[in-house]
């Protein structure tokens, strides 16, 4: 029963054989084809018909789709007839080289690019001959050499901080591998640290340190050649950020400017201060204080400012204390040169002094009365002030001059009675014989003793 089982399937067999023998059969002789970018290539298909005149053959070519799900890509389609259909996507790139008493249907395909990595199908379709293997698959694979890939740091280059280095080619056909090698700062290889990890073209550092440091390159390899790229890997103390070393700077430099405005003000209030509390205790130092107008000979002070003012506002007496004391030599040595000229006047001016003899007689007793009792009140004063010039008796000779013209002034304040005038007036006037009087007027100079 055995034997009989086994003729059975053996029978079954021949009959498959013989069968396929009969039917019409398309191969492509490899699963994979390789070419470079840019090549024009040429993918084989063979087919057998059942029988060997056939009245009509179609043979097509068709491509993967872009997405998975979307139907296939037609390239072209050839017909017995004569007639060739190609894609407008395949237009001018694509061609069948055929043979139908050989059973040849190859494609060609020139200027292959990345866009052609796909599966390829050849089909014949023949009437009356639909059993069968009626169309065989290929994968083309167009070779691309990795792109020069770009080297990154993905992270901060810090003590004990985790970072990446990043290596990545924009193409490359077959995908290509990464490979990082690092070296010292001699320029040394040198094995990764423990925990370092290289995945995918990403090379993983942990816990930075100072040994860290240094060059790294990274190699991106497939099938056509390779391509490197490199960076160098400096770590530093978080201290030494840019830019929080700007920071600092910046913020001591604002700081400095605020504080040297601030003293600049200050000094300048400052001088404006002390400036203004000089002028309100008087006149500064330095400054020369000037006298009222000198009186003029023959002219009388006034001693009030109105008549009939009050009695209990004596007139002012300017106290020439300070006067005297900044007065320079110069300056007296120019009053006495005055007073010279003034005297050789008052000798050549006779009539004008006769004349102003009735002038005073004019006076009335009550004017006199009241110059009078002003005159003793300087008197006093000047009293006074004769005290506090005592300290000057050392000075030089240039007083002496007008201690002499004071001393006569005391002499004509003595006079007693109003008529003292009248009497001076009444004898002979010659100026040539003496020198001449100081004007009724002219303050007193004090007598230094």
């Amino acid at each position: 029963m055995m034997a009989s089982q086994k003729g059975t399937f053996a029978g079954v067999l021949l009959c498959l054989v013989v069968s396929m023998t009969v039917a019409l059969q398309v191969s492509i002789p490899q699963r994979t084809y390789e070419f470079a970018r840019g090549d024009n290539i040429t993918i084989p298909c063979s087919f057998k018909p059942k029988n060997s005149i056939n009245k009509l053959v179609v043979i097509s070519w068709l491509a993967e789709a872009d997405k998975p799900g979307e139907p296939e890509v037609s390239v072209l389609t050839s017909y017995s007839t004569g007639e060739l259909d190609i894609s407008d996507r395949y237009e001018g790139r694509a061609s069948l080289e055929q043979d139908l008493a050989k059973g040849v249907a190859n494609l060609k395909l020139s200027s292959i690019g990345l866009q052609d990595n796909r599966l390829f199908e050849c089909r014949v379709a023949i009437p009356k001959d639909d059993e069968g293997q009626l169309a065989d698959t290929t994968s083309l694979v167009v070779l691309v050499a990795p792109s020069v890939p770009v080297c990154k740091i993905d992270g901060k280059a810090e003590y004990f901080q985790n970072i990446n280095l990043t290596c990545q080619s924009e193409e490359g056909s077959p995908l290509p591998t990464y490979k990082w090698q690092g070296y010292d700062v001699r320029n040394m290889p040198r094995a990764p640290a423990p925990r370092t990890t290289d995945k995918d073209g990403v090379l993983s550092l942990f816990n930075l340190t100072m040994e860290s440091s240094g060059y790294y390159v990274c190699t991106s390899t497939n099938k056509i050649r390779s391509a490197k790229c490199n960076l160098t890997l400096s770590v530093m103390p978080p201290s030494m950020a840019l830019g929080s070393t700007a920071g600092i700077i910046g913020g001591v430099v604002v700081g400095v400017l605020v504080l040297l405005i601030i003293l600049i003000y200050c000094c300048c209030c400052r001088k404006k201060k002390d400036k203004a509390e000089d002028y309100a205790m008087g006149v500064p130092e330095g400054e020369e204080f000037h006298d009222d107008k000198p009186v003029v000979n023959g002219e009388v002070r006034q001693t009030r400012s109105k008549e009939g003012d009050d009695e209990d506002h004596p007139p002012k007496i300017v106290d020439h204390r300070d006067q005297y004391k900044e007065r320079s030599e110069k300056d007296y040595d120019d009053r006495r040169s005055d007073y010279d000229d003034r005297r050789s006047d008052y000798g050549d001016r006779p009539p004008k002094i006769v004349d102003r003899r009735d002038q005073y007689k004019e006076r009335s007793e009550k004017d006199y009365d009241d110059r009078r009792s002003d005159y003793d009140d300087r008197r006093s004063d000047y009293d006074d002030r004769r005290e506090r010039h005592d300290d000057r008796r050392d000075q030089d000779d240039r007083y002496s001059d007008r201690r002499d013209r004071y001393d006569r002034d005391r002499v004509y304040d003595e006079r007693s009675d109003g008529g003292r005038y009248s009497d001076r007036y009444d004898e002979p006037y010659d100026d040539r014989d003496r020198p001449p009087s100081v004007p009724a007027n002219k303050p007193a100079k004090p007598l230094l003793l």
